[in-house]
């Protein structure tokens, strides 16, 4: 149903399989608003280095422009064995005032054996009255790879906009062999106290996590969480610019960096150096930055 009904029932379904040492999208299902651009390889192809997989970088869209209230979209990705792709979205998202209804998100990840995603999303921006429910699930299998981010900013504080009234939920799960590795629920009620109270936001609009996932990540050095809480957020006008506060710590099986403060920038190029290192450990490549950034 489109605009005019209850909102979109936008639906993305994303397969990547491994042909010839190269992860290509062998499958795709879209139906708008949601849509997916042409995959390309900007690391290289199998051609220049025939004995490495070559990592495939593709751009989602959402084509309406923002998520209004009633809008119901559903992403699936699915990597076969030993794929490795990275996933984007072409501009930050948006999600304007409810009309009264709630719009909703799922997105469903899974990873086979070998596998590797990259699910680094440009920022969401939650309206002042906005009623916005996220759910996202990964499912690992053996020792699958998943490095995911998500940069919230609640109200739009370039025009003094802040959330004094709507719902922002997300939920994240990583499942591994069907075993739970990590849960993370949020919430929080527009002009509700966590959002200036010291043990929630502490008058931060910005709020965003990484997190990553996997057997592999037990497997790091064990001074590598250490070497990256050395990172630090940047500011363009770091003299003048408001207090932010960041923390690193070790999950199960996992990595989780924390930040809250008032960039969506600056919260974005802390989690890209720790991205550059942590993928240098990882996969045995350099951080290599979406053309769409």
């Amino acid at each position: 149903m489109g605009a005019h009904g209850p909102g979109w029932q936008g639906r993305l379904e994303l397969e990547f399989v491994v042909r010839e040492g190269r992860t290509q999208l062998g499958r795709s299902f879209m139906q708008a608003p949601l849509k997916v651009q042409r995959p390309f390889f900007p690391e290289g192809d199998s051609h220049s280095n025939p004995h490495r997989n070559c990592v495939c970088h593709v751009v989602t869209l959402h084509t309406a422009g923002g998520v209004v209230g009633g809008d119901r979209l559903s992403t699936q990705v699915y990597l076969a064995q030993n794929a490795h792709a990275l996933c984007t979205t072409a501009t930050a998202a948006k999600i304007y005032r409810s009309n009264g209804l709630t719009a909703e998100q799922t997105t469903h990840l899974r990873i086979a054996a070998g596998g590797t995603l990259e699910w680094l999303p440009q920022e969401t921006i939650v309206f002042d009255g906005a009623d916005y429910r996220q759910r996202l699930r990964v499912d690992l299998e053996g020792d699958a790879l998943w490095l995911g981010w998500e940069i919230t900013r609640l109200g739009r504080t370039a025009r003094g906009e802040r959330f004094s009234s709507g719902h922002w939920r997300s939920h994240t799960e990583v499942w591994q062999d069907g075993k739970l590795l990590w849960v993370d629920p949020q919430q929080i009620l527009g002009g509700s106290g966590p959002l200036t109270s010291p043990h929630g936001l502490n008058n931060c609009p910005v709020v965003a996590s990484f997190a990553v996932l996997g057997q592999p990540v037990a497997q790091l050095p064990t001074d590598l969480l250490s070497q990256t809480r050395q990172f630090s957020p940047t500011s363009a006008s770091a003299h003048s610019a408001p207090p932010f506060q960041h923390a690193a710590t070790r999950l199960q099986s996992g990595l989780l960096y924390r930040y809250r403060g008032h960039s969506t920038l600056e919260a974005r190029r802390w989690f890209i150096q720790v991205w550059h290192r942590l993928r240098l450990a990882l996969v045995k490549r350099p951080g290599y930055l979406p053309r769409v950034w």
